[in-house]
């Protein structure tokens, strides 16, 4: 097998993280590695082993990128609720070139993956039940600040709120116009701020 060429490991993940990110397992070529790597095949098969091992090593960046990007926003807000709220005026706000407007890598790998490659599709469904645990554990710490009911559960919140974004990030794929855009994470926002009406306040009725 031919020995890789020096290269920048972390480099050429972060590359091969776009292009499949863009394109997708399936539809990526070892041409399209190529020029995104910029290493001849030789050195891209002594370097990951194989396409497969190449895309799960690119998930698993694509993964923790995401993660320690929702603790520091996490980790910045007023509270937990104020928090997970903000993530969709984040979204909506994306610049036009921004990779995040495409839909979740994790999400097109399960639906690309599922009847092809079920190594990548069972990752793919890991990482995304990870990243529902985080989640869940911002709405733990926004119960326990009693910010929601304490009888909340919080892990089917996450599943709710992990929906939605989900949902906000295809239409912002599918190319729908910014003030759609717009008005949908307003529309997710106020949900997920409501869900705090019922502890922390109290709403009188009409005409009182």
């Amino acid at each position: 097998m031919a020995r890789a060429a020096n290269y920048d490991r972390d480099a050429a993940l972060d590359a091969a993280m776009t292009v499949f990110w863009r394109n997708g397992y399936h539809a990526t070529s070892l041409k399209d590695l190529e020029a995104a790597l910029n290493m001849k095949p030789g050195s891209i098969y002594a370097a990951f082993q194989s396409k497969e091992n190449l895309y799960l090593l690119a998930m698993a960046r694509y993964f923790d990128v995401s993660r320690q990007g929702f603790r520091a926003q996490m980790a910045t807000a007023a509270s937990p609720l104020a928090g997970l709220a903000a993530q969709f005026q984040i979204y909506a706000s994306l610049a036009d070139a921004d990779p995040s407007r495409h839909a979740c890598m994790l999400m097109k790998t399960l639906i690309d993956t599922k009847a092809t490659d079920p190594q990548l599709a069972q990752a793919s469904q890991d990482y995304l039940e990870q990243m529902c645990d985080e989640i869940a554990r911002v709405f733990d710490a926004a119960r326990t600040a009693g910010e929601i009911p304490m009888d909340a559960d919080p892990k089917r919140l996450a599943r709710r709120y992990q929906a939605n974004i989900t949902a906000l990030r295809v239409e912002l794929q599918r190319g729908l116009p910014s003030a759609d855009i717009a008005a949908l994470a307003a529309d997710m926002t106020k949900e997920t701020l409501q869900l705090g009406l019922s502890c922390k306040f109290d709403v009188p009725p009409e005409n009182s």
